[in-house]
């Protein structure tokens, strides 16, 4: 068995692990192509905080030796995947992008990463992310992370790592974590996909928190068949997080061919064809909800007037529950953090009792209208972002205004907080590119629980397309 060229990096989970189970690639030899490839680009890209070669190696040869043997194998059997350092590993450091916990070594893994384990995955290392998956981080401890589609360019955060890699070859898929738009963001600046499962719908034990009431692990991958892949392995309620849901966990994969024939889409007005949305992005998310609706689903407008405020709203009280989380070391460590983050959270702790129950006033109706509009239609489709990704040199100039404190801090978390805030399933799909060769990226909002028309409808686009198919310069 062996696994051929670099070819092989991009082929995604689900396929690698056919092949493995077809004996047409080795465990052992796909390793070393990741680890490999891991040492000449990382170095550019910043992806990683902590490979493991040594354990990925050993963990590769036991699942060689179980595949010579004919054991039965299980559906990510000797796929190696890459993890946000935001979830604990046993023996291994987790740092959560952090100097504070440089030297955090938890005994036991987070539920994500037990299940993946348990499926057959083989755990590469930990992936680089903004500090304590906050966003805003001034000098990373770890390294800038970079777009391996223009390093001079945002990979999006705080997932930064998970989207960098999965885009870059440096591993098969991905877990990250997302708030408020963590998993989307990333995957839209950096081309692959990346799903915010329901609220609940995965186990948070292991993950460092940020938002009690919003945080959830997502994975990233290159195809939408690789997402169904790895949500049904992380998917179902865990004793160890109470919060986790009991609603049955169904075959993500099954229905994935089923098209989008008869389904009924509402393009967001508000996000698709405001002002905020570039001219770039707008065309490619038309020209995407009219590919569906060639194949047969049913597109029509749709007018969420408060999802503009999503932002200010998600910031109001995300930011205050981190504020909440870090206020112990706020006390004692501030010096610690780095100052973007530092800044953010201690202007958090400031923020009045009256802001935040009118946020949470503003999150309860932006919620009953989101599910109102998805009582009409079976999807809700809008753009991830606004823009492709802008230069990392943009989120570090000078604040001069009002107005640009709101472009700033608040225009691009309206696009991905909605989900977030109303707890609903959201995936982000490539659906074109710039003129200058950046990423755009196509986002389908579900109803609670129904990732399986979230992966169904975002596969069918998909399949018509060759976005997925091109890879970022800084990957060779």
């Amino acid at each position: 068995m062996t696994a051929g060229g670099d070819d092989v990096a991009f082929l995604g989970a689900r396929r690698l692990g056919a092949l493995v189970r077809e004996r047409k690639v080795s465990p052992v030899e796909i390793v070393r192509l990741y680890l490999d490839r891991i040492q000449r680009l990382d170095s550019r890209l910043r992806a990683y905080i902590t490979v493991l070669p040594d354990a990925a190696l050993d963990a590769a040869r036991r699942a060689e030796e179980a595949v010579m043997r004919g054991d039965a194998l299980e559906p990510l059997h000797g796929v190696p995947y890459a993890v946000k350092d935001q979830l604990d590993t046993a023996g291994v450091r987790t740092t959560s992008g952090s100097r504070i916990l440089e030297h955090h070594v938890p005994g036991e893994d987070a539920t994500t990463i037990a299940r993946l384990t348990a499926a057959g995955g083989i755990l590469l290392g930990k992936l680089n992310l903004t500090e304590f998956a906050l966003g805003g981080t001034q000098q990373f401890p770890f390294g800038q992370p970079r777009n391996p589609w223009n390093l001079e360019h945002d990979p999006g955060g705080s997932s930064s790592g998970s989207g960098i890699a999965v885009a870059a070859g440096l591993c098969a898929a991905s877990l990250g974590e997302d708030t408020g738009g963590s998993v989307r963001s990333p995957a839209s600046f950096c081309g692959v996909v990346g799903l915010r499962p329901t609220w609940s719908r995965v186990s948070r034990h292991g993950s460092f928190p940020l938002s009690w009431s919003m945080d959830t692990p997502g994975p990233l991958a290159r195809t939408v068949g690789d997402i169904a892949c790895l949500l049904q392995v992380i998917a179902g309620y865990d004793p160890k997080d109470p919060l986790s849901s009991r609603e049955p966990v169904p075959d993500y994969s099954r229905s994935l061919a089923d098209g989008v024939r008869g389904l009924r889409i509402g393009i967001i007005r508000e996000l698709t064809f405001g002002p905020e949305t570039e001219d770039e992005v707008k065309t490619a998310v038309v020209d995407a909800a009219r590919r569906l609706g060639q194949l047969g689903a049913v597109t029509e407008e749709v007018s969420l007037r408060l999802v503009p405020l999503a932002g200010a709203v998600f910031m109001a009280l995300a930011d205050s529950d981190g504020a909440g989380v870090h206020y112990g070391w706020l006390r004692t460590r501030a010096a610690d953090y780095d100052q973007g983050t530092r800044r953010r959270l201690l202007t958090a702790s400031l923020i009045p009792a009256v802001i935040q129950q009118r946020a949470a006033r503003a999150r309860a109706l932006l919620r009953a209208e989101m599910r109102a509009a998805l009582a009409r239609h079976d999807l809700l489709l809008c753009p991830t972002a606004h823009q492709a990704a802008p230069p990392i040199a943009a989120a570090r100039g000078v604040i001069t205004s009002r107005h640009e404190v709101a472009g700033r801090f608040f225009t691009r978390r309206s696009y991905v907080t909605p989900a977030a805030l109303a707890g609903l399933p959201a995936i982000a799909v490539p659906c074109g590119f710039t003129r200058s060769g950046m990423p755009l990226s196509l986002q389908l909002i579900a109803r609670y629980f129904d990732e399986a028309t979230l992966l169904r409808a975002a596969h069918a686009y998909e399949q018509g397309c060759e976005w997925w198919t091109r890879r970022p310069p800084e990957a060779s």
